[in-house]
């Protein structure tokens, strides 16, 4: 999978297209020897990425050799080569998807008629809903956030910008409208947003909670967070 396609867009009527915004970063990578992606390829590097993934999560970066990964994988190590320069492209494509997924959650069509409040919420939720979604790949900038090149970090900046570009204005507007109540913008969205930031320490699959319950507890939390006004 290249960096574009690892970028996934948004279905039409829900949130605009991606493509339609090309100010948004693409992964910073140098690839191993593939050139040109296509199904089959795409297919084998899933097993790469989906076999990685497991080993980071169970044992960390430092602790997770290509070695391994290729052991675990059943192949040989020009195999994982050939679609990956070095496990910390990996680890960043992995980290890649969660960050796109997260920081476009409040990407809306232009001709989207619904209050500023509405879209919000549905940010936030978005957003909280990739970082569950993503598990356990969204968790990795958190655990070992030194793991990144500084292009990556910069990338992925620029990502978290973009979002906050788009929450403030509509959080203002939303207060305009009566419909939140909160004093500073910038402190109130990332108040709103740390929420799940914080699911690395504590979230497992299979609590007590299923993945929808728990996004809807934390959905309500950041709601009052950013003083959403009950509707008489």
């Amino acid at each position: 999978m290249g960096i574009t396609s690892a970028t996934r867009h948004k279905p039409s009527g829900e949130q605009s297209d991606t493509t339609a915004q090309p100010h948004l970063p693409h992964l910073p990578q140098g690839t191993g020897r593939q050139r040109a992606a296509t199904q089959s390829t795409d297919v084998q590097r899933e097993r790469i990425l989906q076999a990685a993934a497991q080993l980071f999560a169970a044992q960390g970066y430092a602790n997770t050799t290509m070695a391994q990964i290729v052991r675990a994988l059943g192949v040989t190590k020009p195999f994982v080569y050939y679609y990956f320069r070095d496990k910390q492209e990996i680890f960043e494509t992995l980290s890649w998807r969660p960050a796109v997924d997260c920081f476009t959650a409040l990407d809306f069509a232009a001709t989207d008629p619904r209050r500023a409040s509405e879209k919000v919420l549905q940010g936030i939720e978005g957003l909280i809903r990739a970082t569950i979604t993503h598990h356990p790949c969204a968790f990795f900038p958190y655990r070992e956030p030194q793991v990144y090149r500084p292009e990556y970090l910069a990338a992925q900046k620029k990502l978290a910008h973009h979002f906050y570009e788009l929450l403030c204005p509509l959080l203002e507007e939303a207060r305009r409208d009566g419909d939140l109540d909160f004093a500073e913008t910038k402190i109130t969205a990332l108040a709103a947003c740390s929420l799940p930031g914080f699911l690395y320490s504590w979230y497992r699959p299979g609590g007590r909670l299923s993945p929808d319950e728990v996004v809807a507890e934390l959905t309500k939390l950041a709601s009052r967070v950013i003083g959403l006004q009950a509707k008489t």
